[in-house]
């Protein structure tokens, strides 16, 4: 557990840091942190490693570095296999942000947590009820009933999107 909470402090140290430098790389905020999340997410698979280094930051830096590397190749194939034919890139295939997708988001957003919770697992993930019940450690009955509660205060925000927060707050 201590090199856990290594990898935890090294993460409240040098993260914010190292976004700041992968956003100079990638010129994309959410993907310089999509970089160093995924860097961090290595490390605390193997947290041993971090114990090993010296200088904590640097190393950090290069394992970001690395990765923002091979994501870039990745697409630079990508692309080059699109503008060659090799590959169809048509909108049924990139899935983008519809104008719905951003009103039901907005609506979860305005749930509880534990509601919100249920209802992603259960619908948009596609797990069984008692499957979303062990993920969250509580009851089927539970996840039954914040599912229940869920799409009502849903279908009630989604009729009007300027219902209230606390409007929904007994879901």
């Amino acid at each position: 557990m201590e090199r856990r909470e290594a990898v935890r402090e090294a993460y409240e140290l040098y993260s914010a840091r190292l976004v700041a430098q992968a956003y100079a790389l990638t010129g994309d905020y959410a993907e310089a942190q999509d970089v160093v999340h995924e860097a961090f997410a290595r490390v605390l698979a193997h947290p041993e490693k971090l114990a090993a280094v010296a200088e904590v930051e640097a190393w950090l830096r290069t394992v970001v570095l690395n990765l923002f590397r091979s994501r870039y190749r990745r697409r630079m194939v990508f692309d080059r296999l699109v503008r060659l034919g090799r590959v169809d890139r048509t909108p049924d295939e990139v899935p983008g942000i519809s104008a719905d997708r951003v009103i039901l988001v907005a609506a979860l957003q305005r749930l509880p947590r534990g509601t919100r919770e249920a209802l992603v697992l259960h619908h948009l993930a596609d797990l069984p009820v008692t499957e979303v019940a062990a993920l969250l450690h509580v009851s089927v009955s539970a996840v039954k009933t914040r599912l229940v509660r869920g799409r009502a205060a849903l279908a009630e925000l989604l009729a009007d999107p300027t219902t209230e927060r606390n409007e929904v707050r007994h879901a």
